[in-house]
């Protein structure tokens, strides 16, 4: 596979799914993955959590901001799941400060993709994280694998 065309496959998954596995680590290390839903930034290297603090990952990403995410090609039952497309996006997550000049465009890419989280945004224990990817493996099948580097997923744009 060719370097446009998995590069187009890895933009039709982030811009197709909305909810991913994250997985963080707490304090004492130790690992804990759960679903959450995601919206991609202006590019493949920023994503949009808005997520809890009532959570258990939350206050992970809180303590040390790392956090990678999968996104998976829905499984239909048929044929090889080794086959199904899936992307690992690792990163670090910041909390966008609620005062901020990003704070509402980053809400409203939020809101445009979920609109039902809209009520969420007024409950006091939620935050608005922006993930920074810094890599991401990209796998499109058997043998159809390949990593690339923040710089790389900056010129991805997505919808």
């Amino acid at each position: 596979m060719h370097d446009n065309a998995m590069h187009h496959r890895l933009l039709q998954l982030l811009q197709q799914h909305r909810w991913a596995a994250l997985a963080t680590s707490a304090a004492d290390a130790t690992p804990m993955a759960s679903m959450v839903g995601y919206v991609p930034g202006i590019h493949a290297g920023i994503l949009y959590l808005h997520l809890s603090r009532l959570a258990a990952h939350t206050r992970n990403l809180l303590g040390n901001g790392m956090a990678a995410l999968v996104i998976g090609e829905d499984d239909t039952g048929n044929g090889d799941p080794q086959e199904l497309a899936r992307l690992t996006l690792q990163g670090r997550a910041t909390v966008i400060a609620r005062d901020s000049e990003e704070y509402p465009a980053a809400r409203a890419r939020y809101l445009q993709r979920l609109p039902a989280a809209e009520p969420r945004f007024d409950f006091s224990d939620f935050i608005l994280f922006r993930v920074e990817v810094d890599s991401a493996r990209f796998v499109g099948g058997f043998a159809q694998a390949r990593s690339f580097g923040s710089d790389q997923l900056r010129n991805m744009v997505t919808r």
